[in-house]
């Protein structure tokens, strides 16, 4: 598939992600979040030259028209990686004649820069993506980015993030200021970041009962080497695990149900002497159905295999 090179650069998302594979017999530039790697950047001709697309047969454009961030959440990598927001490229640069785009900006709505980028892709009438989401906050602040937005055409969703209460009155002002231009809440996706599992809980439930579309994300401190407790996994990230309690309360109640009684049924068997079982086993429980349920879901290759960082 590749050729012979002087120099591979090499980047991955998750600190767990196992490294390619195959030896380069040339030199290797490893850097990203993924080797925890925050002050490494591509030469400016690399980071913009436009990607060859016909390499893995993606059927959209990728890029950042920003980097940085406004914002410093107290989660959140990017101020630490990039910094402060500024402009970083222009759509043509890595469209390649394309007329879907997938961008990765962290915070487009808080740039000059990235507000004129998106009437340029209104005029170009690419559908587009921005897939790490919108700040609901300057949407709720702003009248004209709403109406902005509501003429973009979007390839699914227009993403946006409810990862705290503090946030709730942006969150509903954004939500009433689209709707106001004409986009639909079932056309509203929100991450929400799942730390405090009743928080999330109820934070699910607000965006359900307005019919805006919630995707959970379970709370990973990569510092602390901790990872997401059994009630943090979101539903279908991974296949061997329940479904988690905060998806509906229905669906909670089910749970506690079932962990009651294979906790009971644990103990008395190992009252019996019939196994040596542990109660924090009762994670491995079968799934749960939950119909109903309307969110992605994100299938991540070797999530259960990962080691502890």
């Amino acid at each position: 598939m590749f050729g012979q090179y002087d120099r591979v650069y090499m980047a991955k998302v998750f600190t767990f992600t196992p490294d390619y594979p195959h030896v380069f017999p040339c030199e290797v530039v490893k850097g990203g979040t993924g080797y925890r790697d925050y002050a490494r950047v591509l030469p400016e001709e690399v980071e913009h030259s436009c990607p060859d697309y016909g390499l893995y047969d993606y059927p959209a454009a990728v890029g950042f028209l920003t980097r940085g961030c406004v914002n410093r959440c107290p989660w959140c990598v990017v101020p630490r990686k990039e910094g402060a927001i500024r402009a970083n490229a222009d759509i043509e640069e890595f469209l390649g004649g394309r007329r879907n785009a997938v961008l990765l900006d962290n915070n487009v709505l808080a740039s000059g820069w990235g507000l004129e980028q998106i009437e340029k892709i209104i005029r170009l009438g690419v559908r587009v993506d921005f897939n790490q989401g919108l700040d609901a906050r300057q949407i709720a602040r702003n009248t004209e980015i709403a109406e902005l937005l509501s003429r973009v055409k979007w390839s699914k969703y227009i993403r946006m993030a409810y990862d705290s209460s503090a946030v709730r009155d942006n969150v509903h002002r954004a939500i009433e200021r689209l709707k106001k231009c004409g986009v639909k809440p079932a056309k509203m996706f929100f991450y929400v970041l799942v730390r405090d599992v009743d928080d999330a809980l109820g934070r699910i439930e607000e965006l359900r009962a307005l019919g805006c579309q919630p995707f959970a994300q379970p709370y990973r401190d990569f510092e602390s080497k901790i990872h997401p407790t059994p009630e943090q996994w979101p539903a279908g990230a991974t296949t061997k695990r329940y479904f988690t309690p905060w998806i509906s309360k229905t669906t909670k109640n089910k749970i506690m149900k079932r962990k009651t009684f294979v906790s009971i049924l644990i103990v008395l068997l190992t009252l019996l002497g019939l196994t040596r079982c542990k109660l924090a086993e009762v994670e491995t429980i079968d799934e749960i159905p939950c119909p109903g349920v309307g969110i992605d879901t994100v299938i991540i290759p070797g999530w259960d295999n990962q080691p502890d960082d």
